[in-house]
């Protein structure tokens, strides 16, 4: 450690002249440094800052068959720290790693399943970020997890992600009851997560037990603040977060090129007769995620329809910051 002292004051606006404030509500900040959060642990404040010089190298965002180069080590790092046994097989017609942890599946959990949807906005993320989300869940639960390979952009768009989740979803209610499978996803997969439970309601499948959406949310209208707030010192990099041609917004846009934003398949939240019919949820997002506001959004619409729901927000923390097994915060996560 230097000598060094870090100053956590908040960013000086020495006059209101430096701010601009349009008709329309539309604030123009002057620019200001970020410093990193105090109130996370070392491990964490170390983290964010790899995480920052990570976006920042062209070499660590290369992709090697749709999987960022970056994530390997924290693969590896998952499979040393909590070993499983996988199949790689198909449920329903759809490629599947069936995830079962070394030490066994406990006696609680052996009439439950959890299904996974992976990351990598609608467009990679097959197997790395289905490994990340899926191996710490299953070995720690002592449960089976299926992560599902559902299709993506660009030689597939919307509607396809959600019917391979049901036709996972229909596969292992023949063994399962629906209130002992649960359904969850990080990102992208969060998005899915909501929107094939939605579409379960408009096509007879019943409602299963409960709902994870992580780093993401219930609805595509818009990314609000959390885009032009807690994105850019989040990420590194000013909207659209990541370089031209690779905006997790672009990727989105080529899933859902023939959806409509305001429909409760693409956005759940846009219903409240589909969102009431919600099951027990969890919502996870941070104070640097560039889904903030939308989780914070789908939580709210959540609990204002009755539905049972519970957020956490991780103080100074980014998007997927629970890849890294390392940190407290993401053991805490």
């Amino acid at each position: 450690m230097s000598g060094k002292s870090i100053d956590y004051a908040l960013p000086r606006i020495d006059t209101l002249s430096q701010l601009q404030l349009d008709a329309d509500g539309t604030v123009h900040v002057p620019a200001m440094a970020v410093p990193i959060s105090p109130y996370l642990s070392a491990e964490g404040k170390s983290w964010v800052i790899e995480h920052l010089h990570q976006n920042q190298s062209p070499e660590l965002q290369r992709r090697i068959d749709g999987n960022p180069v970056f994530l390997q080590k924290y693969v590896e790092r998952m499979r040393e720290l909590f070993p499983c046994t996988f199949k790689h097989t198909t449920l329903g017609g759809v490629e599947v790693y069936d995830f079962t942890p070394a030490e066994g599946i406990s006696e609680r959990n052996k009439d439950r399943v959890l299904i996974e949807l992976h990351a990598g906005a609608f467009h990679e993320g097959w197997p790395s970020c289905a490994e990340l989300q899926s191996i710490p869940i299953a070995n720690l639960g002592r449960i089976r997890v299926v992560a599902v390979n559902y299709r993506k952009a660009p030689d597939h768009a919307f509607r396809t992600a959600s019917e391979d989740v049901a036709a996972v979803y229909s596969d292992l209610l023949k063994t399962y009851r629906a209130e002992n499978i649960g359904i969850f996803g990080c990102s992208s997969g969060g998005q899915l997560a909501a929107m094939a439970t939605a579409w379960f309601q408009t096509h007879g499948l019943p409602r299963p037990g409960a709902l994870g959406i992580y780093s993401a949310g219930a609805t595509q209208n818009g990314l609000g603040d959390g885009a032009f707030t807690a994105a850019p010192i989040g990420e590194a990099m000013p909207p659209p977060l990541w370089p031209p041609g690779q905006e997790p917004r672009r990727r989105r846009a080529g899933y859902l090129a023939g959806g409509d934003r305001h429909d409760p398949l693409v956005s759940p939240a846009s219903s409240d007769e589909v969102l009431s019919k919600f099951p027990l949820t969890q919502v996870i997002t941070g104070t640097r995620h560039f889904d903030l506001s939308a989780a914070v959004y789908t939580h709210t619409r959540l609990i204002k329809l009755g539905v049972e729901a519970d957020l956490h927000v991780w103080e100074g923390l980014f998007h997927f910051f629970f890849l890294n097994p390392d940190v407290p915060e993401s053991r805490d996560g």
